[in-house]
This record gives structure tokens, sequence and C-alpha cells, in this order.
């Protein structure tokens, strides 16, 4: 398959993920990608708002990447012409993220991620690092460089639950494909996302400020949590066992208090998103919900997660890690804030009457949850402006309601006659106030919603049990896609895969001391007068024999074993029993 120009373009670019899946591949081997990708659409907001305020404006930037590799000849069939087996390919992973974007924040959703297990076809050398997880690491990390802003937080979120396939329909029927049970899976997804914590990715945008990572797994306390996290020097610094909810939400830092409700996102196919719109439907329209915002029997995130253990998703020995990567600009920022309010003040006027003033954005503290309703701490508008914008407002109406009436000749407008073919998707602004959409980062296939659900569609209607199955399963999805044009890219990896050698020592092996044994001479054979071999049991001469002079007994079989006869029962004589007197 001939390599495509990485020439950059206005419409889409990939050279920089062709150089980075490079650089981790392992060197001389070919693999296929294919990026597809939807232009930044407007959706649902992740986060509900609190009473009486409007919800964020939320957009949608889904990407969908594919790997393959080409089928060795030697696995190929003898009895196919060599033309069919030449160009064969077959897919060996494939993952999905959506990015959601407001004017507070930047989150990547990491929705399915699955693998066919055909990548044992390359036989690469044992003690090769994974390109599996090496790829998913990478494109992570490549979308979130891509689409970081300045200032604006950046947060990556997935939720780890083992499937036998997600992606590929009948790849667990192959026997070379391995499936992670459930603590697998979370130790994996954790060492995945450890490189965006060891070597952040960095933009045009200034350093973040700090980067974090959180792991919450229901039903596990934290010392049984610790045990998921990669063994790393820095691992204790990098993660933290808890969750990240209140950390993200930009109402914690605007409103005096949060209800639960508003802090746990709706994301697809997501346990803690179905539980909390099994919530909303338990309370439904009630007084409370309008009021506060809370649920009936959920007042707290604690007690959120606690009832999330007994879930099916999360009992019955099954577990599910939720995991968090957060990137965010003014965490040193406040940090600097915060010493600085909590020095005690060296005026003698402190009192417990008169206590410093702490920001109000310090709530975890509090140790009760309040009924009334959420209050902004900075209000935008003073009660004087907002009463001129009450009475403003009909008027503003009035105005609407007055349409100019048209008069004149009416001149027909002459048709536009279509020239060449145009992508209309790229018609968008590729930076507002609410994400920001370059051309690099974009797929090098750009859909629109429902062309891009209608790929998904096909990839679940095809079938990878087998390796002929799954060759004809990709050139399908591959050819269906691009609609006959060729779409995909092709890298070569540059890595060096460790080479074994048998010469030389490597370390963890048992140490070989043949040279430092000393061995003992071999033996000539034995001459007249000299004694027995070394090996053989050493015989006493008579000499040698200490006789004992306690007991009669003794010195009779010691003189028989001196004149070589053998044992035999020992007869006492009449003159040597002893009778008792």
């Amino acid at each position: 398959m001939a390599t495509p120009s990485r020439v950059k373009t206005t419409a889409q670019s990939s050279a920089l993920l062709l150089d980075k899946l490079s650089a981790v591949l392992p060197r001389g081997y070919r693999f296929g990608v294919y990026h597809l990708s939807t232009p930044p659409t407007k959706t649902d907001a992740l986060y509900s708002a609190p009473p009486e305020e409007r919800e964020d404006k939320t957009y949608c930037e889904r990407h969908f990447l594919a790997i393959s590799i080409d089928v060795p000849a030697s696995t190929a069939q003898t009895d196919k012409p060599a033309k069919d087996n030449a160009s064969k390919s077959v897919l060996v992973l494939a993952l999905e993220v959506f990015i959601y974007t407001t004017a507070h924040s930047s989150t990547f959703f990491v929705s399915k991620a699955d693998s066919t297990g055909y990548l044992k076809l390359l036989n690469l050398p044992k003690g090769t690092p994974s390109p599996i997880k090496k790829i998913s690491s990478v494109f992570v990390s490549y979308l979130v460089e891509q689409r970081s802003r300045k200032g604006i937080q950046s947060v990556v979120s997935l939720f780890a639950r083992a499937q036998d396939q997600y992606l590929f329909p009948g790849s667990a029927e192959y026997s070379g494909k391995h499936v992670l049970d459930d603590r697998g899976l979370v130790k994996w997804w954790c060492k995945v996302l450890d490189p965006l914590l060891e070597k952040t990715p960095v933009g045009k945008g200034a350093p973040w400020g700090g980067v974090k990572g959180y792991l919450v797994i229901p039903g596990l306390d934290s010392y049984e949590t610790k045990a998921f996290l990669p063994k790393t020097p820095s691992s204790a610094a990098n993660w933290v066992l808890g969750h990240a909810l209140e950390k993200i939400s930009h109402y914690t830092k605007e409103y005096d208090w949060v209800p639960a409700r508003c802090l746990i996102p709706r994301f697809p196919d997501d346990p803690k998103s179905r539980f909390r719109d099994e919530l909303d439907e338990e309370t439904g329209k009630s007084k409370q919900l309008k009021t506060t915002g809370q649920w009936k029997s959920v007042k707290s995130l604690e007690t959120f997660w606690e009832m999330m253990a007994y879930r099916q998703e999360c009992s019955s020995g099954r577990l599910t890690g939720f995991i968090w990567v957060v990137f965010d600009p003014e965490v040193e920022k406040v940090r600097q804030d915060n010493d600085s309010t909590a020095l005690p003040t060296p005026n003698p006027s402190f009192s417990a009457s008169n206590p410093p003033v702490t920001p109000n954005k310090q709530k975890p503290a509090r140790p009760t949850t309040p009924m009334s309703t959420p209050r902004k701490l900075f209000p935008q508008t003073s009660p004087g402006t907002l009463s001129k914008a009450k009475l403003e407002k009909p008027e503003r109406k009035n105005k609407k309601k007055k349409k100019a009436k048209l008069s004149g000749v009416i001149k027909p407008r002459q048709p536009r006659i279509k020239t060449q073919q145009r992508n209309y998707l790229l018609d968008k602004p590729i930076s507002t106030a609410y994400y920001y959409w370059p051309a690099e980062g974009r797929g090098r296939k750009i859909v629109d919603e429902n062309d891009y659900k209608r790929v998904n569609e096909l990839l679940l209607h095809l079938d990878f049990a087998n390796l002929d199955i799954a060759t004809s399963s990709t050139r399908r999805w591959i050819s269906e896609v691009g609609i006959g044009d060729s779409w995909g890219l092709e890298v070569v990896g540059t890595r060096e895969t460790p080479v074994p050698s048998l010469s030389q020592p490597s370390a963890g092996t048992v140490n070989n001391l043949s040279g430092l044994v000393k061995r003992k001479r071999p033996e000539e054979s034995p001459t007249a007068g000299s004694g027995e071999p070394a090996s053989k049991v050493n015989v006493l001469s008579t000499g040698l024999i200490r006789r004992k002079s306690k007991e009669g007994t003794t010195s009779v079989d010691a003189t028989k074993a001196n004149d070589g006869e053998p044992p035999k029962v020992n007869v006492l004589g009449a003159g040597l029993v002893r009778k008792k007197t």
C-alpha cells in the first residue's frame, strides 16, 4: 500500500500522529492507520445545571482510530493465487474517543477499545512492548495535545469493565485473543494513562499547572485500590485514590454548595450515568428537585459511590474501575492562594469571635448537606441592573414581532451549477469560545454524525471469528467507509526491538561459575601397596579398632570382625555368663 503524502492541508492532517506512532511501534513492521472523525457538533450538556440556572452549551467531536496489519504470507492459504494473498490486511485494534467541549473545560471520554488478537501473526520478538498499549496511550495523548486550550481545564475520563468483545463481533472465538479479566483491565488502563502523567502532553498553550490521576473502584477500600496503580517511583505522587467529580466541575467554584446530581456526567454506556438516570426517574418532577436539585435517597457523592458498589455492574465478583486524568492550568496558583490564607495572623486582636476570612470555594469541609437553593458566590449583575434588564425585555419582544414588509419587483435567483465536489462539513470556524478545531488532530476521513453512526453499525455487524472472515470483513469496512477512495495511511515502526542473544548473559539469569569451580584430578589405576580409592567406603585396619573393656560382648564382636569372619549370632559361653548374687 502506497504511503499518502503528509502535506499539511486546511482540511485535515495526521503527520504528527504518524510520527508519534512510528516512535513507539517495533522497527521494520508496517501498520495501517485509519482515523475517522466528525466536526464539533452541538449536543446535550454533560452535567445538569443547579436550579434556576441554564445548562452549559456543549459540543461533541467523535474520533475513531483503527489499526491494521498485513497478513504474513506464511499464514495465507496456499490453494489461493498469490495475487489474492498479496494485499490482505486485518484489523487488530479499534479505539473510540468522544471530546466534549464547553467554555469551561474539555473532556476526553474513552468510549470503547477492543482488539482482535491477530497481532500475534507478526511473531514479535519476546520482550517487545505491547503495540496495543503504546498505540492507545499515544492516541489519547495526541488528542489532548491538539485540543488543549489556554487557561481551560482538560480531563481524560473512562471506565474499565471487562468484556469479551466490544467492537469486533466474533473476535472472542479466536484462540489468539487474550481477554483480560476485571482486575487485569483496570491495571492495564492505569498503565496506558500513566505516561500522560509522567510526560505531560503540552500543545501550543502554556504548560499545565498540575496533572493528577484519579482512580475509584466501587466496593474496594484505599488499601485494596492501591494495588491497581502502576509500580513506578512517582506513582504515589501522580495518582490519587478517589474521584475527581468535584474538581472537574466549574459549579463548585461558582456556588456555595452543589448537589451531587449536578456533578455526575451523562456519558454514553456508562455505569454511573445509568445509576444517575434511575435516581432521576425515582425523584421525578418533585418540588425538592426543583428547589435544591437533590435526589430523595442519595444526598451526597459519598453515598452515591457506596451505593454504586451494590450495583450489578460493580458487584457479584465483578469490578469496574473509574479513572480520570485532570490537566489543570491553575492548580499551583490555587495552592499559593490557599497557603497565604492559611497563615496565622500576627494581629493580637485575633480571636474566635473574629476569625480570618477564608475563600468560600473551600466547601468540602461542610459537615451537613444544605437544604436551600444553591447560591452563586460571585453574582455577575447587581439588583439594580437586574431590574433594568427585566424592564427592557418586553420592549425587545415587541421589536422582534415587527417585521419589515417586502415590496418591489421580485428578482429570481440564478441557479448555481456545481462544478466540483465539496465537503461542507469543513465550513466551520476553527476556534470559538466553546471548542478548538485545528487541522492537526482531525481524522483523515471527516463525516457527519449520521455517517459516523452508520460506520460503527457496519463494524458491529461484521465477523472476526477466524482469519479468512476477518480479512474479508476488514476489506469491506475500509471500502465502504472510504466510498471507494483510499483513505488509510501507513506507518513503519522505528523503535528498536530486543534481540535475544545466548552468548551475552543478561541481568536476572543464573550465574555460570563453571570457570571458578576447582575440579579434582582423575586418579590413576591403583598400584601395589597403595590404599583404596577415596570414592569407596573407608575400611579401618585391625590396629585402628579400639576395644571396649566394659562388656565382654563387644570384645568378642570386635575380635570376630578383625578376623574377617562374617557376622554371626553371638553365643556366650558358660564362663562368660554373670550370675546374679
